[in-house]
């Protein structure tokens, strides 16, 4: 072999190293190349499940909060209720204390308007004989020093009973008799009308639309001269 022969072969192993070094880095290179997409294909994966539980874990929590604000919402729904037929009741109540205590007011007054009334019944029946009585005095003492003051006393005393709303039932003879405030005692022979009043025995007396006494009288038969 020749000394060109050795060198060109000299020269065909060197390129041929060469070549599979550079082979062997291109390996390595495409090896830890290889290698690193699959770590970064592992932290995404790691990286994604770990969002995935914590989104989970907030919606959990986000459910539970939910459903807390839920069951509050209830209660305050319910309470709400309760408190509107509280009030409801409240108010049917306080209604029916203010019919009640207007009704007891009106009774009230009634009953203090009966008594005062009944009071004054009760006097007005106690005085009124006394003025019968008076009267019959006038009658029977018309020539006597006592008639001026017995008709002083008289005259005060209807003052008494005017003043008490209390009035005579005094009919004039010739009236027509009214069964409700005239009580007949006899029947005369007269020549005034038919079942006229004759003559007053003695005057009643009336107080507002009642009559406390009848006033008696003679009523004529209409056979008189």
């Amino acid at each position: 072999m020749s000394d060109d022969d050795a060198v060109d072969v000299e020269s065909a192993d060197d390129e041929g190293d060469a070549a599979r070094t550079n082979g062997t880095a291109e390996a390595t290179a495409d090896g830890a190349s290889g290698e690193s997409a699959a770590s970064d294909d592992a932290g995404a994966r790691a990286e994604s499940e770990a969002l995935a539980a914590a989104v989970a874990e907030h919606d959990e929590a986000l459910a539970r909060e939910v459903a807390a604000l839920e069951a509050d919402l209830a209660e305050t729904r319910e309470a709400l209720r309760e408190r509107d037929e509280e009030v409801e009741e409240l108010t049917s109540k306080l209604a029916r204390v203010k019919a009640d205590f207007s009704n007891y007011k009106q009774r009230a007054k009634r009953k203090q308007e009966d008594i005062r009334e009944r009071a004054s019944e009760a006097l007005v029946e106690r005085l009124t004989p006394v003025r019968n009585d008076l009267l019959r005095a006038l009658d029977q003492d018309e020539g006597s020093d006592l008639r001026p003051g017995v008709e002083s006393t008289l005259e005060k005393f209807d003052d008494v009973l005017a003043e008490e709303g209390v009035e005579a039932i005094d009919p004039e003879p010739g009236e027509e008799v009214d069964p409700a405030r005239h009580q007949v005692m006899l029947r005369v022979d007269s020549d005034r009308p038919e079942g006229t009043i004759h003559e007053v025995y003695e005057p009643g007396y009336e107080m507002g639309d009642r009559v406390l006494s009848e006033a008696k009288v003679t009523v004529s038969t209409g056979d008189g001269e």
